[in-house]
């Protein structure tokens, strides 16, 4: 028994050992090791990886190690187990929605103070999405990759129902009285996932606020706003176009809603921008992109950006903060966004990754690209358009899905609406 102790002993100080050499540099080679979770699966996995490689071998100082986490809830449940101590990573990737937890957690450097530091430029960034990041005039996180909902069509069957495949629906009647033309058989005009982030999305596009205390960036947030007359339109619109017979209920699954479209069952659907390069692969017609429909007689406000930032742990050495200050600034650069975006389908961070030459040539062949950033760049700068910041979003969206779901069996659209505010409330005041 004491031999086994005396080996377990010994074991544990070699793994003991083994730990402390990889917390610090890398592994004895003078670098400064900057550990980057991320939740970008599959292809987009390899992707950053490749990034991180090129970082680390365009200088000899720093070096990065990307790490998948799972998804963002996932990953973000991870970082709350180890935010504040020694084994929190070095950079973090998280979903705009957990912004508002990320800066209450009071475990993440603001980028803000690297950015005072050196006077960095920060106007090089696309403006429309580093503002969901900024709070009070302070940047806390880096955006990273960022998209934003489009109306994605069959341009093949509009041409078959009579209609101008170069002209899409921009206002909701519209919308309706195309989907009602390309109604036929088994095949539905229009659908849209239950998902709380599209209704989101056609709330801002009206200039409508998700939350009060302007969205909840002039002051914690203490009740939703999101169930008044605008909220209402986008209710109304689902449920008249049910009634009417012609909006396919795709239910939560992307990938179901997108094999529907691909099959012909629908015409037209709202999308991500991130996903418009492989349907438009995929796809065995052509496909056309276009704007988010808005309300009849509303002056379009534009769109919300989804997707996620990078975020600075606290807590660890400041040589570690800069180095991962200095990765974050070569993922900003228009070489690195420029491929990123071609190769992702997600926005460039940085503009002037438009005007690189691997860029022209995606957008030759894939010109839907440039319709989304188009709907980007014409957005107008608002609280609306800013994004709401509350710390149960997870929840205010689940909340919103089951109440877009009753619409399909019936329910009045105003009750769903305020029955959904109803649970955002009651979770806004637990939360305080």
């Amino acid at each position: 028994m004491k031999k086994f102790f005396l080996f377990f002993a010994a074991i544990m100080l070699i793994v003991l050992s083994a730990c402390s050499n990889s917390s610090g540099s890398n592994s004895g080679s003078g670098k400064v090791e900057v550990t980057f979770w991320h939740s970008m699966s599959g292809p987009l996995q390899e992707t950053v990886k490749k990034i991180a490689d090129e970082y680390n071998k365009s200088q000899d100082k720093v070096h990065v190690t990307p790490t998948y986490q799972g998804t963002y809830e996932d990953a973000l449940t991870k970082f709350n187990a180890v935010a504040g101590t020694k084994d929190a990573p070095t950079i973090m990737q998280t979903f705009e929605i957990g912004t508002k937890h990320m800066i209450d957690s009071g475990k993440i450097q603001p980028v803000q103070k690297f950015i005072d530091e050196e006077n960095y430029d920060t106007s090089q960034w696309e403006k429309n999405i580093s503002n969901y990041y900024t709070v009070d005039g302070k940047q806390y996180s880096m955006p990273f990759n960022s998209s934003t909902p489009i109306l994605v069509y069959n341009k093949d069957a509009f041409k078959k129902a009579g209609l101008d495949p170069e002209k899409p629906p921009m206002t909701y009647s519209e919308l309706k009285d195309a989907a009602k033309k390309l109604t036929t058989g088994d095949q539905k005009g229009f659908a849209i996932l239950n998902y709380g982030w599209f209704f989101e999305q056609l709330l801002a596009e009206q200039g409508g606020m998700y939350v009060d205390n302007e969205n909840g960036r002039k002051g914690d947030a203490k009740k939703v706003a999101f169930n008044d007359e605008k909220g209402l339109k986008v209710f109304q619109l689902i449920s008249d176009m049910n009634k009417a017979g012609t909006i396919y209920n795709v239910g939560t699954n992307w990938d179901n809603m997108r094999a529907s479209f691909q099959s012909g069952k629908i015409v037209m659907f709202l999308d991500s921008s991130a996903g418009v390069k492989n349907l438009v692969e995929d796809s065995p017609f052509e496909v056309g992109a276009s704007y988010l429909p808005v309300p009849d007689g509303v002056d379009r406000q534009g769109v919300i950006i989804g997707g996620a930032s990078v975020w600075m742990s606290s807590g660890i050495d400041e040589d570690k903060q800069k180095a991962a200050w200095d990765f974050m600034k070569y993922l900003s650069t228009p070489e690195v966004q420029a491929k990123w975006h071609v190769e992702s389908g997600y926005f460039a961070t940085n503009p002037g990754a438009y005007n690189e030459e691997v860029v022209k040539q995606e957008w030759g062949k894939y010109p839907q690209l440039k319709v989304t950033v188009e709907q980007l760049h014409n957005t107008k700068a608002s609280t609306a358009t800013q994004g709401a910041l509350i710390s149960v979003f997870p929840e205010a969206r689940q909340n919103i899905v089951t109440a877009m779901e009753s619409l399909y069996q019936g329910v009045d659209p105003k009750k769903a609406l305020d029955k959904a505010a109803e649970e955002t409330n009651k979770a806004l005041e637990q939360s305080k």
